[in-house]
């Protein structure tokens, strides 16, 4: 094993090789939406989120900081996560590219406390924003889970590795 330093005269690795190990970090696939400022939905896909605590229940999501639903969700100051199972690779790259609300043609979708609900996803959690903190070209956001369901029977997650989709198989460990 021979790890990579930072170059001479700076204080951190190459950025490719830090890609190169990012993409070997499995996440699972979600879709975190939140709503406009002139009522319309928005959303995008993020494989960075994860629960923070059961109590309160709390999870963070990292959004890239350009991002127009992080704008939205600072000012609408809620959002939800949806887990994608296997199979939805396509919901999955329609919400990774821009689109804004038009991401959600022909999407069944409700509304839960002022933010768009997918419908047919392994489960969402509708969270009011906590805190966002900013670290380099992302924010992280914090949110109290306010709302929570998860479809039954439970069903495989999507999974991001080594820059491709990946479905676990039933009963498999991720």
């Amino acid at each position: 094993m021979k790890l990579t330093l930072a170059r001479t005269g700076t204080a951190e690795p190459d950025p490719q090789d830090c890609l190169d190990l990012y993409r070997r970090l499995a996440g699972a696939v979600t879709v975190v939406t939140t709503c406009g400022p002139d009522g319309e939905p928005l959303g995008l896909t993020a494989s960075a989120v994860t629960t923070v605590s059961l109590r309160p229940p709390m999870m963070l999501a990292c959004l890239s900081g350009g991002s127009g639903t992080l704008a939205a969700l600072r000012t609408r100051r809620a959002f939800a996560v949806h887990l994608l199972h296997g199979g939805q690779e396509a919901l999955a790259t329609t919400f990774a590219g821009p689109g804004g609300s038009a991401k959600f043609a022909r999407l069944a979708f409700g509304w839960e406390l002022g933010v768009p609900v997918l419908e047919g996803t392994l489960g969402r959690a509708v969270c009011r924003l906590v805190e966002e903190r900013v670290y380099g070209d992302h924010s992280v956001v914090v949110g109290r889970v306010v709302a929570v369901s998860a479809d039954e029977p439970p069903g495989s997650p999507l999974v991001w590795f080594e820059r491709g989709f990946r479905a676990l198989a039933e009963g498999e460990a991720p």
